[in-house]
């Protein structure tokens, strides 16, 4: 045993050999995503999945961990940072670049063992819940904001923990109609919520707590929460007040009839294929029907 297993040696004897086995899809990189990257690096996860569209700009320095003015200056893709940052680290990690929209690369992720969203948009983590629970893959959401207030400003912000047969982001009333319809009015500006390192850096070491204990589950006596808030004014952490509304009330949001496993899951159907989807879903629907 080395000297970082034996100080990780509460997590299980096979702790190495379970992070190093692992598969962690992240996406979004440039606020708490680059915590994420770098903390899993160092506990030993030995595959990653790592999505961002974006390069480095001046404006992500302020907390983009891993990144600097030469990144900025040369424009590198934000992908690439954080696969050096990991590789720098565990120089045996394998680290798989979705460079652009996550969704391209949706077969890289449906083999990941959980999946990190730090995105700013409600509408990507709306699809990535969904791709998450349409494929039986536990999904960890980091969302935070800066609000104006009388006395100043106020910082928050929370970390879901979203798995089949537990409270979704709906029921926790992270994502609804109403903050849908808004964001999409405004699309364009949805992006440019303030954020700062050390909020991003407290909810991402929560979200690596969530998946680690995902896979290795040190302390099989206590309940994950589905949602914990974070007062960044305050400096605290604690369960959401939302979840005791929520007790022994099932999802309304994925039902187990919902299609979970669908082959032909799509995010966006474009209109010229949709005669096509429709009668393969038909043909599937079929199939399972079939006398055995």
């Amino acid at each position: 045993m080395n000297a970082k297993q034996s100080r990780q040696s509460f997590l299980g004897t096979n702790n190495a050999e379970v992070l190093a086995g692992a598969t962690i899809g992240i996406v979004g990189l440039c606020g708490g995503g680059s915590h994420v990257c770098q903390q899993l690096a160092h506990a030993g996860v030995g595959r990653f999945v790592i999505a961002d569209f974006d390069h480095v700009d001046h404006s992500n320095l302020n907390r983009m961990v891993g990144s600097c003015p030469a990144d900025a200056n040369a424009a590198h893709r934000k992908v690439a940072v954080m696969r050096d940052l990991i590789r720098r680290i565990n120089p045996s990690a394998k680290v798989v670049c979705a460079d652009g929209e996550w969704q391209q690369h949706a077969m890289e992720f449906r083999g990941c063992s959980a999946i990190i969203g730090c995105v700013d948009r409600f509408s990507a983590r709306e699809e990535l819940e969904r791709f998450c629970r349409r494929f039986l893959i536990p999904y960890v959401d980091i969302g935070m904001d800066v609000f104006t207030t009388a006395g100043g400003h106020s910082i928050s912000g929370q970390v879901v923990l979203s798995v089949p047969g537990g409270p979704c982001l709906w029921c926790l009333g992270v994502l609804t109609q109403e903050r849908l319809a808004v964001e999409q009015q405004n699309y364009g500006a949805a992006g440019g919520r303030p954020q700062v390192i050390w909020p991003n850096g407290v909810l991402a070491s929560i979200a690596v707590g969530q998946a680690i204990s995902l896979l290795l589950p040190w302390n099989q006596s206590l309940p994950m929460h589905a949602m914990i808030e974070y007062d960044g004014n305050r400096q605290t952490t604690r369960e959401s007040t939302r979840l005791a509304l929520l007790k022994d009330r099932a999802c309304a949001h994925f039902s187990h009839s919902g299609g979970v496993g669908d082959p032909f899951f799509q995010f966006k159907p474009q209109p010229l294929h949709g005669r096509l989807i429709s009668w393969l879903r038909k043909l599937h629907r079929k199939w399972k029907a079939r006398p055995k």
